[in-house]
């Protein structure tokens, strides 16, 4: 059964870093071409945070861009979100999310409407000030 298992969230102050990770079971990293990372805050909507396609290609939200950054290790399976210069508007529970598509520009489509196939369960994200 394919799963997907997030880990190192964790309550940092503003200004500090995490790694998250994303390990998946049941399924091979190189046989889906479109991973991303979505958070979603109390009381709000899920938001895409950071994709990456097969080609190693890499799109982030605006709030993120210069501080995130997405990449993956096929070979482990792991999945990876870089977080530098956290703030308080970070804080969320994050989620990593992979599906198979044949292009781009279906991996752009479902990461603005956050339809993907595989989903983890999250983890949680602090930052303080």
């Amino acid at each position: 059964q394919a799963q997907l298992v997030e880990s190192g969230g964790g309550s940092v102050q503003a200004g500090g870093s995490l790694r998250l990770s994303c390990a998946a079971s049941g399924l091979t990293y190189s046989s889906y071409a479109c991973m991303g990372w979505f958070r979603q805050a109390p009381g709000k909507e899920r938001e895409g945070v950071a994709r990456i396609f097969s080609d190693n290609t890499t799109t982030y939200a605006d709030s993120v861009k210069g501080r995130f950054t997405i990449s993956k290790d096929n070979a482990k399976n792991i999945l990876y979100l870089q977080m530098n210069s956290l703030e308080p508007d970070d804080t969320a529970m994050y989620y990593c999310a992979i599906q198979g598509v044949p292009a781009s520009k279906y991996c752009a489509r479902l990461w603005d409407r956050g339809e993907f196939e595989h989903w983890g369960r999250g983890t949680q994200v602090t930052v303080s000030t």
